[in-house]
């Protein structure tokens, strides 16, 4: 929003590039301390109010993660049989064989 790089914004609020970064992608979270120096160098201030919950916004990491949990349940649920049949076309459990030990 401030128009700043991370380099730029970084230098102002005396911490790296990279740890802004790591912020940013959810590896890591600041300290309060460092997050008042950030908004201070944005030129922005945190209000905290009570009674009201805390939003959160999940990383990009999190978001990929639940991209890819997601994809698995779709695929699980297009390989279920669309109609209910009386009996399973699977083998019975006293059929199948283990393998030797």
């Amino acid at each position: 929003r401030a128009g700043l790089s991370q380099t730029a914004l970084a230098r102002r609020a005396g911490t790296s590039q990279a740890t802004l970064s790591a912020y940013e992608t959810g590896r890591k979270q600041p300290s309060v301390a460092t997050l008042s120096r950030l908004l201070a160098a944005t030129g922005s201030r945190l209000a905290v109010e009570e009674g009201h919950p805390p939003l959160v916004e999940p990383s990009p990491a999190r978001h990929a993660q639940t991209d890819r949990t997601l994809v698995e349940v779709i695929s699980l649920a297009e390989a279920l049989p669309t109609r209910h049949s009386r009996d399973l076309r699977y083998p019975r459990l006293t059929s199948v064989t283990r393998p030797a030990s």
